[in-house]
């Protein structure tokens, strides 16, 4: 088993900087193609769940070789919405027919399909740590955008950047 920190891929990585100018590798394998199509064995909840993914996944960092992490972060997410509609229909607590009263069978379904939602979702920088390594590296481009994996953000400013143009610097007063 490998020990140590996770490796990176070469986009975050280059995204983060490099501050210590060690030398970045030059040839990695990194993810081919496009993403754009879900499976055809998807249903329409399945797929509404794909185009959310895809409208809200940090550009230029999923590939069609991630397809298969995005393909069980969707059913996660659906196998969790119908646990929750299930959880909320019959409570937290059920009876059995003897009338013994027992957590709702579809209460570890729910959290199982959590976790596998939370670790797919790191991996394709869903989470917020992941979202605020990414946004840290976001460089100022000609004319006030960003740029992120390679795709322009077209001048958006985070909303922290927002208040602080609006909000005196209280510390140089």
């Amino acid at each position: 088993m490998k020990r140590g920190t996770k490796p990176q891929p070469l986009l975050i990585k280059q995204l983060h900087g490099n501050p210590h100018d060690h030398a970045l590798p030059s040839e990695v394998p990194e993810g081919i193609g496009e993403l754009w199509a879900p499976p055809d064995y998807f249903n329409d909840e399945q797929r509404a769940q794909w185009d959310y993914a895809l409208e809200n996944a940090p550009p230029g960092l999923l590939t069609a070789t991630d397809r298969e992490i995005l393909v069980t972060w969707c059913l996660a997410a659906v196998v969790r919405a119908r646990a929750a509609r299930e959880i909320d229909r019959l409570g937290l607590v059920v009876k059995t027919k003897d009338g013994n009263a027992i957590q709702n069978p579809f209460l570890p379904i729910l959290n199982r399909q959590a976790l596998i939602m939370m670790r797919c979702g790191a991996e394709m920088g869903f989470s917020p740590s992941a979202r605020m390594a990414l946004g840290q590296a976001a460089e100022e481009g000609a004319g006030g955008g960003r740029y992120i994996g390679g795709a322009r953000t077209a001048g958006r400013k985070s909303a922290l950047d927002q208040y602080l143009d609006e909000k005196p610097d209280r510390l140089n007063s």
